[in-house]
């Protein structure tokens, strides 16, 4: 399932994976219903994807034009993984290209989200970003060349918004070299994450429950690395920094038998010799 927000990226993206006979695809589009003409973008994917032989499914959020990027972004993936997942998807692909990569790394720098944050735009097996080794500048070239049509978010100016900062205000002072020095670290900082994450599961993928006095022992980032593995190994993934953070020194601190909620299907139960992970009957 490829998802097409109607801009150049995604729809140079589509245009791409429509020459490869062999592959099965849906088209997905998400209205975040932010701005008023965001129909037409809507009504441009689809008659594309009408084009090409492709089936189209979208959904419209109505956010507001005052949704902040996070909550767009959560309600985007949140759509696309329950398509994913009715449609017997084997994976979502998106349109992120170098330049997102770059402006995702020093965004989550700022916003201090640690080591995972720096090199987080990769491959995954259920969610593949096949324009990453493309900058924005030849994804637009090859648009042109082809003749593409697309539609520009009027919102990508807004400076008000962290991303559209980065982008406009800080990229643009780096040289290319510089830009190509900074892609270098990342990759090398993602296998280093990659082999931490390595280690990090070896230590507790088998274990049912954290030893207490074990985590109680670690520094602090450390306990953090450790928790969030524990639970990315039992397929909890949507924690924010700030919860996390709560979760290790509840950990840490809380007395024998209390709880702290994980997120709305699982709790920590914090025991004397052990760190208990439970889920909820719904």
């Amino acid at each position: 399932m490829v998802a097409v927000s109607g801009g150049v990226d995604s729809m140079t993206l589509l245009n791409m994976l429509s020459k490869m006979p062999k592959l099965k695809l849906t088209v997905a589009h998400y209205d975040h219903g932010i701005r008023s003409d965001s129909d037409k973008d809507r009504q441009l994917v689809q008659s594309v994807a009408k084009q090409y032989g492709l089936p189209f499914v979208f959904d419209e959020g109505r956010l507001g034009p005052k949704a902040s990027e996070a909550v767009a972004r959560q309600a985007r993936y949140k759509f696309l993984k329950q398509i994913a997942k009715s449609s017997g998807a084997k994976a979502i692909i998106t349109a992120h290209h170098q330049d997102d990569l770059l402006e995702t790394a020093i965004i989550n720098m700022l916003r201090g989200t640690g080591r995972r944050g720096l090199s987080s735009l990769k491959d995954q097996p259920d969610l593949l970003r096949p324009l990453l080794k493309f900058n924005k500048s030849q994804i637009t070239d090859y648009a042109k060349a082809h003749n593409l049509k697309w539609r520009e978010d009027s919102t990508n100016q807004d400076t008000s918004y962290l991303r559209n900062y980065v982008r406009h205000k800080i990229i643009p002072i780096f040289s290319a070299a510089q830009k190509t020095d900074l892609l270098k670290h990342v990759d090398k900082l993602g296998q280093l994450n990659n082999e931490i994450d390595s280690i990090i599961g070896g230590l507790v993928s088998s274990q049912s429950a954290l030893d207490r006095q074990w985590f109680i022992s670690l520094d602090h980032n450390v306990a953090r690395d450790i928790l969030a593995g524990w639970l990315r190994d039992r397929d909890i993934t949507e924690i924010d920094s700030r919860r996390l953070e709560l979760l290790v020194r509840a950990a840490k601190t809380y007395k024998s038998g209390k709880k702290i909620d994980i997120d709305k299907n699982h709790i920590l139960e914090v025991e004397t010799t052990k760190l208990a992970l439970h889920v909820l009957e719904r």
